[in-house]
């Protein structure tokens, strides 16, 4: 039975956060780690649904690993995944960090596998990487609709190292076949089209170089990562998750100063950069050595395009409410096939509150100059996002949130730690 969260108003923030290890960096350092030479302990792991599928999944491919805690050893493969003669089947959840590279691993590893997960992964879209790993011979088939998931895998080797693949759709297609070229002999990767959410693909690259990938890139068009392999760093240290720090960063530029730790100027994350769209909109940023202090000012609204860091995105539209202009978000057509319709659900769910919102395929606007005095109850559509989101306008009024276990899938601590500095 799903459950309801009443927030009551929140007046101000103040005090420390750390911030959980990052998502899209656990899950890349989980599968990277099994496939490298040597042991490698991986340091701040994030524990949330997400790296539990992966960690499962693992394990079901009988990948020695020892978690303890946010520390987790893991004993390396030297290679790909060598299955034995039954079908495994791995159930991924929601995961997209999960699904996509370990739809690309295992199709170049030996043994037949089933990748499935919850009703929202049978939606969202796998085609673009599923085809061009089939370009390069590789034997991949829907069990359902065409182009997605769930996928039957039967793993074999690469007939051609040279592969295209659209780069419109998400990145975490291009971020699957770098992960795996280094332990299928190397792959040239041709982008088609403009790659959107470029960030991740820096970290993916900057991870994978960090356990011996070698990669050459023509800007975002081609890359061509060499036959190496990977080789454990021994230990792996995953920073904060700078998506997790935007909903902070956001009360402390609405309503108080909070010091948030665990990420640094250094950070690989593109999200890292919401930092400097808080300043563009008025409010006080200080970096540190190992964090970042946010202060409240007079907060502006803006129009920005999001391309990429369409996750961090998110959270400047409760933001909205407290700017002096109205808030446009534009090129985010990603949002359409994420954890749900973001697009649709923000304009679902800001609407209650009376404001003006106006959308698009690829952009969504909100002027909050007229708004009711209701208290609203939010929707969440099993969107961690849009239930941290959504926490937010409860520095305007008291607020419902329904199924707020939906955080568990990144951030299962972010309620208690909200309330921890709000006054």
């Amino acid at each position: 039975m799903k459950t309801s969260l009443n927030l009551k108003k929140i007046e101000s923030v103040k005090g420390k956060v750390i911030i959980p290890g990052s998502k899209s960096l656990s899950n890349r350092a989980l599968l990277v780690s099994s496939l490298a030479k040597g042991n490698t302990t991986l340091l701040n792991v994030l524990k949330s649904d997400d790296t539990a599928r992966m960690i499962e999944a693992l394990q079901t491919l009988s990948v020695k690993l020892n978690v303890n805690m946010n520390k987790i050893d893991i004993q390396g493969n030297d290679g790909v995944f060598s299955g034995d003669l039954c079908q495994k089947e791995l159930y991924l959840g929601n995961a997209g960090t999960a699904m996509r590279p370990l739809c690309s691993v295992l199709s170049v590893s030996k043994g037949v596998y089933e990748l499935t997960g919850e009703p929202r992964m049978m939606e969202r879209p796998i085609g673009p990487l599923t085809e061009a790993l089939k370009s390069i011979g590789l034997n991949i088939e829907y069990l359902n609709n065409d182009g997605f998931p769930p996928l039957l895998i039967r793993g074999s080797k690469v007939n051609s190292h040279e592969v295209s693949i659209s780069g419109t759709t998400s990145s975490q297609f291009i971020s699957a076949l770098l992960m795996t070229a280094p332990v299928c002999g190397g792959l040239k990767i041709k982008i088609v089209g403009d790659l959107i959410s470029k960030p991740y693909v820096d970290l993916t690259i900057d991870l994978i170089e960090k356990f011996g990938a070698k990669v050459l890139r023509n800007g975002y068009k081609e890359f061509e990562v060499l036959p190496t392999g990977y080789t454990s760093p021994t230990t792996y240290l995953i920073e904060g998750d700078a998506t997790s720090a935007t909903y902070f960063a956001a009360a402390a530029a609405i309503a108080g100063e909070i010091e948030i730790y665990g990420l640094s100027k250094s950070s690989v994350q593109g999200d890292f950069k919401f930092f400097s769209v808080l300043e563009q909109m008025g409010a006080n940023v200080t970096y540190l050595e190992n964090s970042v202090i946010v202060k409240k000012d007079e907060l502006h609204g803006i129009d920005i395009d999001m391309n990429a860091m369409p996750d961090a995105a998110m959270t400047l539209v409760p933001m909205a409410l407290y700017t002096d202009s109205p808030v446009t978000i534009r090129n985010i057509a990603s949002w359409r096939v994420k954890e749900t319709d973001r697009i649709q659900a923000m304009v679902n769910e800001m609407s209650k509150l009376g404001v003006c919102v106006s959308s698009g395929n690829d952009y969504i606007s909100i002027d909050a100059t007229q708004r009711n005095n209701i208290t609203p109850s939010f929707d969440t559509y099993n969107d961690h996002r849009m239930a941290m989101c959504m926490s937010l306008v409860a520095f305007d009024r008291e607020i419902n949130i329904n199924d707020p276990e939906c955080i568990n899938k990144t951030f299962p601590t972010y309620f208690n730690l909200l309330k921890s500095v709000s006054c």
